[in-house]
């Protein structure tokens, strides 16, 4: 890994187990995240969404409001609207520099995107019953309140374990289902993994 990889890791381990700290490393890793968006894109590989894919595969009924937490440049997001054509998707992500650059690439008035911090989400309970993570540190208060009874949540890892934010299966089971989560799937596809969950 990368100076910068491990410093995500390290941040990402602090934040799971004492999610107050958050508030030391929200700048840095916002300037992180500012700084690597104009080439973010470039440093996709083919199979990056292989395991969000996946996962949506496994949703019995489409989504019909779907929030995409660390979105990025927007590429969950799009995915998302494209698989699911009513769907209302909206994106979220700490760097203002990426939802810049989500924004350029997005034609769809279906998504939406704004600067928010994933530990106070500006949405009211139950706002979603779906909620996509893709290589983004969960904050589980925050996605047991969004998500609806019976709603979703999808947390993927491009490239499994050896992804800079990562969080292992076991603890992700632990933590959701401390907060009302259930019926949880384990999925592999490309280099990476999935959990899927929904809220009891």
């Amino acid at each position: 890994m990368t100076v910068g990889q491990r410093f995500a890791r390290v941040i990402t381990d602090i934040v799971v187990r004492r999610p107050k700290l958050w508030r030391i490393f929200r700048r840095p890793l916002r300037a992180q995240f500012d700084k690597l968006a104009p080439v973010w894109d470039s440093m996709r590989m083919a199979d990056t969404l292989a395991p969000v894919e996946a996962a949506l595969d496994r949703l019995a009924s489409p989504p019909r409001r779907v929030l995409d937490l660390g979105t990025g440049t927007g590429a969950v997001a799009r995915l998302v609207a494209e698989r699911f054509p009513e769907a209302q998707v909206s994106g979220a992500d700490i760097s203002t520099q990426m939802i810049e650059e989500a924004r350029r690439l997005t034609d769809s008035s279906r998504i939406t995107y704004q600067v928010a911090d994933a530990q106070k989400l500006p949405f009211a309970d139950g706002s979603f019953d779906l909620i996509t993570l893709g290589n983004m540190i969960p904050f589980f208060d925050e996605l047991a309140r969004v998500v609806e009874p019976d709603g979703h949540v999808l947390v993927a890892y491009s490239a499994g374990s050896e992804t800079p934010i990562y969080v292992p299966p076991e603890r992700l089971r632990a933590e959701l289902g401390r907060r009302g989560f259930a019926e949880f799937a384990e999925l592999s596809a490309g280099r990476g993994s999935a959990v899927l969950a929904v809220k009891s």
